[in-house]
């Protein structure tokens, strides 16, 4: 029956409602508290939390009887008190890190930017010692110079101060610096134009030509190109199944889902490429089912040096002045030395705004669960709004076809 107090030699176990059990115990040195009417009423200790059995519930009873025949005991307030003391910055986020479920790449990330920019200086502080004061001290002195990273590792920051707060470890997260959790772009993209695209692409390795095309027309990631498989092109229907990536962790490659929910997607290819997708199935995929579609000469998923080419040789300034085969090569043919591989994509996600494409269908597109993140990719195609006023006046002139 819910709320039945089953009587033992020590202490009380409660069935609450939820069906839960709760256990307590009287002060063992017989503290009392004077209550509303007066009255001395003796002291009770609940357990930090519930228990799914009674059985669950009996046994942290019998730890805490334990601790009172050693003379070990104190009051749970007491003993808050001194985790609180023993508890330093770098334990507790360590700890934080650790039981969150993250993707590999993420918890990598994670643990950088404790490593780098966080533990140097909150390490050895109690999370009680960490004030808004010495928050904005930090922030100052990481300087402006890598605001990315500077934004990542307060973010982080925050986060795990928020998670001390519900902890009831500190009474108030002390981040409070207004915009710190995000970033400028640093690098001002400038898309790739179909005129530089069909350069690039004429200059790359006859392996990877498809793959720098679907990069720029399909909006796919490095990590999910280099793990598409022969199962995952649907050449009667021209689609793209998203499924799997690859990333590079601490020098090993995982394969796992994409990074979030949305990145599980399907991703339409368009018409004028499929005689390239057929073509390269026939002459440079494996075969079989799991045949990478763009294998490096191991045979395993690309790596990122494979695709960039080799740098041979730098002038005094530190500047390329001879490149390998690769994308460093073919950029440079299309005087394009300022692209990076990654801006395909956001050449790709213009390229679908400029054919009139949604906020929504790009973030369906691109595999984005905010639509902050698909605004980024979201700029006027260069030359677009002068279609557009061209096509209001034939509008007015009643000539649009």
């Amino acid at each position: 029956m819910a709320g039945k107090v089953n009587h033992r030699g020590f202490g009380h176990v409660r069935k609450l409602p939820n069906g839960r059990h709760q256990a307590s115990y009287l002060d063992p040195h017989g503290a009392t508290y004077l209550s509303k009417n007066g009255n001395p009423r003796p002291v009770r200790y609940n357990a930090p939390k519930t228990f799914d059995t009674k059985q669950d519930a009996e046994a942290w009873l019998t730890d805490e009887r334990r601790l009172i025949s050693a003379g070990t005991w104190s009051s749970p307030a007491d003993r808050a008190a001194a985790r609180r003391e023993r508890l330093t910055f770098d334990l507790y986020a360590g700890n934080w890190v650790e039981q969150r479920t993250l993707k590999p790449r993420t918890r990598a990330h994670y643990k950088s930017l404790l490593e780098r920019h966080l533990v140097p200086t909150f390490g050895n502080l109690q999370l009680t010692e960490i004030t808004p004061a010495g928050v904005k001290t930090w922030h100052a002195l990481m300087g402006p110079q890598h605001p990315t990273s500077r934004a990542h590792a307060y973010g982080l920051l925050r986060t795990i101060l928020a998670e001390a707060e519900r902890d009831e470890l500190i009474t108030r997260n002390p981040c409070h610096i207004r915009g710190a959790g995000n970033s400028k772009r640093v690098h001002k993209i400038k898309p790739a134009s179909l005129e530089e695209l069909e350069v690039l692409v004429a200059n790359m390795p006859e392996r990877l030509q498809l793959m720098t095309l679907l990069a720029a027309w399909c909006g796919l990631r490095f990590g999910e190109l280099t793990e598409l498989r022969r199962k995952d092109v649907d050449t009667r229907a021209g689609i793209l199944h998203v499924r799997r990536g690859v990333t590079r962790v601490d020098g090993e490659l995982v394969i796992d889902t994409p990074k979030s929910d949305a990145g599980v997607r399907d991703v339409a290819i368009p018409p004028h490429l499929m005689p390239a997708v057929r073509a390269h199935l026939l002459e440079h995929t494996a075969p079989g089912r799991d045949g990478l579609l763009f294998a490096g000469r191991n045979g395993k998923n690309l790596s990122v040096s494979s695709l960039y080419g080799r740098v041979e040789k730098r002038n005094k300034q530190g500047k390329r002045t001879q490149y390998g085969w690769g994308f460093y090569q073919a950029r440079h043919v299309a005087d394009r030395d300022d692209l990076r591989w990654h801006d395909l994509r956001h050449t790709g996600a213009v390229l679908a705004a400029a054919a009139g494409a949604t906020l929504a269908e790009l973030m369906d597109r691109l595999g984005h669960s905010t639509p902050g993140a698909a605004l980024r990719y979201q700029h006027a195609a260069e030359g677009r709004d002068l279609a557009l006023a061209k096509r209001l006046s034939e509008i007015a002139e009643g000539t649009l076809k």
